[in-house]
């Protein structure tokens, strides 16, 4: 029965295997959920937020797994909109992660405002005022989005594509995902960018305070530029460890590099932007509210200077690798590169989470510490947990990669 479920002309590993590899990877999961459990059912005293960590570990991952999602509004605007037919190959597997990344964030929502019953609140009695409004509303039909473009590569499951009325669906939604695709960009856009606005409107936090144009200061519009340079960065990682799994050919090299290239241009220029962001923030809006750089920083370990330095690293040298030729032909530059670019999104939320609130503002205040509880650390790993479980379900069942057959011709 379960061979016959698998795509055609492809093989796979046996079901025994695969059955042992989902228990163990559920076992994290059972983990994740009963923490979370726990934080539904007797609050959210069982995290180590306070009065200064509002915002935690939590809305570090969400903003996270938002911004590596960011591949897949971006791949898809590319394929669909601008027209870069040869993304066709990688497309499937973009919308599967930001599948997976966007769900994953409204769960992460769901067990942060600690009444999950009460989520509807957020857009029965909508604060049109605030931008975590728009967040939500985006959110949300952004990850409706994503469904419609997951469902055809359900229905094409090997058993369900012989059913004419499930062929017929998946062959319509294919024709229309283009309008779908450039929803999605357009969603993306606007809560990728909101996300950013809060950490810029920030009231009494200077670190991450900006100017800007109209209501939208420059946090806006750079979140939106480091997803849509970062998450191709992170679909290319995951796609070539998940060759380095299945040691099998997924992708050709030359969607790879279309996409690295493109992603590399991307980080490149918000690498000038990052920059001339930061250093506009350290030499003119700081001063003006009677700050220097130097407060904003400590010798603690997690918000050091080199933090910093570590972010603009991270887009600046990967950005310069993968707008050369020879940067994205040779196999260790590149995965280097995309790590590097999937870690400075990483880095960037670290920054506009954490240490917006570890920074003290009043001249009796001190660097406030954090540290997850296990409650925390195991509900952040349970998407984790999750996204692996899906990958594993769909490139076992779905024809997620188009060109595996014809790559891997001695699987046949």
């Amino acid at each position: 029965m379960d061979s016959a479920l698998i795509p055609d002309g492809v093989k796979r590993c046996p079901l025994w295997q695969f059955l042992l590899f989902i228990g163990a990877v559920g076992a994290v999961l059972l983990w994740g959920v009963y923490a979370m459990l726990l934080c539904w059912l007797k609050g959210l005293n069982q995290t180590n937020m306070n009065d200064y960590y509002g915002f935690a570990l939590w809305i570090w991952a969400d903003l996270g797994v938002i911004a590596l999602g960011g591949g897949a509004f971006f791949t898809g605007f590319l394929r669909y909109v601008v027209g870069k037919d040869k993304l066709k190959n990688i497309i499937n597997y973009a919308v599967l992660i930001g599948f997976i990344c966007y769900s994953s964030a409204l769960l992460i929502l769901a067990i942060d405002i600690g009444q999950p019953l009460r989520g509807w609140f957020i857009f029965w009695h909508a604060n049109v005022h605030s931008m975590l409004t728009e967040v939500a509303f985006c959110l949300s039909c952004y990850f409706g989005v994503l469904c419609i473009e997951y469902i055809p590569l359900v229905l094409e499951n090997r058993q369900l594509y012989k059913i004419p009325l499930f062929h017929n669906l998946a062959h319509n939604m294919h024709e229309v995902m283009a309008v779908f695709a450039a929803t999605g960009a357009f969603l993306s856009f606007f809560h990728q960018g909101s996300l950013g606005g809060v950490a810029g409107v920030l009231f009494g936090r200077p670190f991450a305070f900006r100017e800007g144009i109209f209501i939208w200061p420059w946090t806006f519009f750079l979140f939106t530029w480091s997803a849509a340079a970062c998450g191709p960065c992170f679909t290319i990682m995951l796609t070539k460890l998940l060759e380095k799994i299945t040691k099998k050919k997924l992708v050709a090299d030359d969607v790879v590099e279309l996409l690295a290239k493109i992603a590399g241009w991307m980080l490149f220029t918000y690498s000038i932007a990052k920059i001339a962001d930061t250093v506009y923030w350290a030499t003119v809006t700081a001063p003006a509210q009677g700050f220097n750089i130097s407060q904003f920083y400590s010798n603690n370990p997690f918000y050091g200077i080199w933090i910093l330095y570590l972010e603009i690293a991270c887009t600046l040298i990967p950005g310069l690798l993968l707008i050369t030729n020879g940067g994205r032909k040779n196999k260790f530059l590149l995965i280097t590169s995309v790590i590097m670019g999937a870690l400075a999104a990483c880095i960037n939320r670290w920054v506009m989470v954490l240490q917006v609130m570890a920074v003290p503002v009043m001249s009796f205040d001190t660097w406030a510490m954090y540290i997850p509880s296990w409650q925390e650390v195991a509900t952040t790993i349970l998407p984790v947990a999750y996204g692996v479980i899906l990958i594993a379900i769909s490139y076992r069942y779905m024809p997620v990669f188009p060109q595996e057959r014809e790559l891997n011709p001695t699987t046949e």
